[in-house]
């Protein structure tokens, strides 16, 4: 794989546009002189011819860089290297430059209806922020084929690279997304990594996935992440209502342990300050009603007993 730096002839572009104008002024003295002798002036002739040449073919060297641009240069379709120096600069007028970014651009991938790894069917989307390695211009421009009727300006070339990413983020998006469950759906799975829980592990699974994808082109990921989880409208009610019925007895289970633990508290009471002596058969009323009354949705309506505590 070919990820060398351009080293060929280079000039800085301001020297190299002292040298074109000089030649440009050596043409214009070549016709004065050959205007104004009355005699064939051989190196007037020959200084015209070169100047001119010369001048001309130095206007298709220049060429200037932005931070983070490069050009990938071709001499007669053969690679020679690619140019990152930033400014104004001159090389080989017969090098074909591909200009290429290096900045770091944005992809958000639409939700897409996925399985996950219990089967559920739910949609999930990701952000992904995304550049072409400093040693992955080469691989970039000849890796990744684009259509040869749009053209090959650095708009397009881009826009085919984005639409290369795109289709591997979906598959990989796909593939992570059916290696884990949405949510913990049983009891005592809590250490489980979730799609909803995972979040950093997904991340890093989802950039690694996409590095191993995209290095064919040249391509870094710097970062993905999950920006859309939910379940698919069709069980998207049903889910609702396990995690609902999940909360209720995950709250009934906390009102039944405080209730147990507020009886036995008042039943220790009650003995130790000898408030009441109770039988068994008290005893077991006495914490039944009392669960009752700790454990029900809506308010007790107490009982006013008149009569002796055996009635």
């Amino acid at each position: 794989m070919k990820n060398y730096t351009y080293s060929g002839w280079k000039l800085n572009g301001f020297v190299a546009l002292v040298v074109n104008l000089a030649l440009v002024a050596a043409m214009i003295y070549s016709i004065v002189v050959l205007a104004n002798s009355e005699i064939f002036v051989l190196w007037a002739l020959v200084t015209l011819i070169v100047s001119a040449i010369v001048s001309f073919l130095m206007l298709f060297g220049y060429i200037m860089l932005e931070p983070n641009e490069s050009r990938v240069l071709l001499f007669f379709g053969n690679y020679r290297g690619t140019f990152y120096e930033t400014g104004f600069w001159w090389i080989n007028p017969f090098m074909t430059a591909k200009k290429l970014s290096m900045r770091a651009r944005n992809l958000n991938v639409d939700p897409i209806k996925v399985n996950d790894k219990a089967g559920n069917p739910i949609l999930i989307g990701l952000v992904v922020v995304w550049k072409i390695k400093n040693d992955g211009a080469y691989n970039a421009v000849f890796e990744i084929d684009a259509p040869e009727v749009v053209g090959t300006t650095s708009n397009t070339r881009m826009n085919v690279l984005e639409n290369f990413v795109a289709v591997q983020s979906d598959s990989a998006l796909r593939q992570v997304a059916g290696m884990y469950a949405y949510d913990e759906n049983t009891k005592g799975e809590s250490e489980e990594v979730t799609l909803r829980s995972g979040g950093d592990e997904i991340n890093d699974r989802l950039t690694d996935e996409l590095n191993e994808r995209l290095s064919i082109a040249g391509i870094e990921v710097v970062e993905a992440r999950l920006n859309y989880l939910a379940y698919a409208p069709e069980i998207a009610a049903a889910m609702l209502r396990r995690q609902q019925a999940d909360a209720i007895i995950s709250a009934r289970e906390k009102i039944v342990e405080g209730a147990v633990s507020m009886v036995k508290i008042a039943l220790e009471r009650l003995s130790t300050e000898e408030v009441v002596e109770l039988d068994e058969e008290r005893k077991a009323a006495m914490v039944s009603n009392l669960l009752v009354v700790l454990c029900a949705d809506e308010a007790a309506q107490p009982v006013v007993n008149t009569g002796t505590l055996h009635n």
